[in-house]
């Protein structure tokens, strides 16, 4: 050793400290995982949890599930895919009854305001204007005429509009039963009658269509909400549709409830040169 420069000494010390930072890695686990292991996560809604968490997460959840259950590549993801139609079974009558139920609980609360404005005593005249009691019964009195006036403006608007209702394979009543059925041949037998056709070929397909009939049977508005995937079969359709009406006028019972029916139907063009249609759910 003392036969060693210190020029030496510095050049062993040197090499020896370079080969072992050569050696050493200095990597963040968590950070070199995230970089080089790809799992995106996913947001679903679960129906089950377990005690257990899963080791390799491929959902948040709000719950620990472990295991994605025998389907898991049916397993619907987020974002959701677009629907056309929102309303599906029952829907639309409950959405009815809700809103028959409201109305009725607007005139019950208008036949209350009335009431009570009735049993208001008059103004005492005698009391100066700035007694208490005289002030407290005209605020009350005030109070009452402008829920009155906003009730009563809420009513009228809603006796503008034309009241709608909307007929679904959950349509329980007879007279719309009846109605729907008629105008359903009608359509049927116009559809049949006049088979689409595009250069002396026939048009087959299925499509979904809205049609609104007003109350006196006149074809409002007709809509493809499916298309057939044939622009010239979807026209046609809706030509037939209007080609069929008018339809009959709504009896009593019907306009006690409606001044426009909606239709959600399906209308398919058969091999066999017939129309059918059929209400849809949706």
């Amino acid at each position: 050793m003392k036969s060693l420069s210190t020029l030496h000494i510095a050049l062993g010390v040197s090499i020896a400290v370079h080969a072992v930072l050569l050696t050493v890695r200095f990597v963040d686990p968590e950070r070199f995982n995230r970089v080089f292991q790809d799992t995106p996560l996913e947001v679903i809604l679960v129906n089950a949890k377990s005690n257990t968490r899963p080791d390799t997460a491929k959902a948040i959840a709000q719950a620990s599930l472990a295991g994605g259950g025998d389907a898991e590549k049916g397993r619907a993801t987020s974002p959701l895919p677009p629907s056309a139609l929102t309303s599906l079974g029952d829907a639309n009558e409950d959405a009815q009854r809700k809103v028959e139920s409201l109305q009725e609980q607007q005139m019950q609360l208008l036949a209350q305001v009335k009431k009570a404005l009735a049993t208001m005593p008059p103004p005492d005249m005698r009391l100066p204007a700035d007694n208490p009691a005289r002030v407290e019964q005209e605020e009350k009195r005030r109070q009452l005429v402008k829920i009155l006036a906003e009730i009563e403006k809420r009513i009228n608007e809603e006796n503008a509009r034309p009241k709608k209702r909307y007929i679904s394979p959950a349509t329980r009543e007879e007279v719309y039963a009846i109605y729907y059925d008629e105008l359903r041949r009608k359509i049927e037998d116009r559809g049949t009658t006049n088979f689409p056709e595009q250069a002396g070929k026939k048009l087959y397909g299925e499509l979904t269509m809205v049609l609104t009939v007003n109350f006196d049977g006149k074809v409002l508005d007709t809509e493809v909400v499916q298309t057939s995937g044939s622009l010239t079969l979807d026209r046609r359709a809706q030509t037939i549709v209007r080609s069929s009406g008018p339809f009959g006028a709504f009896s009593d019972a019907m306009r006690r409830k409606a001044d426009q029916i909606v239709v959600v139907s399906t209308f398919k063009f058969t091999r066999d040169d017939t129309l059918e249609t059929r209400l849809t759910g949706q």
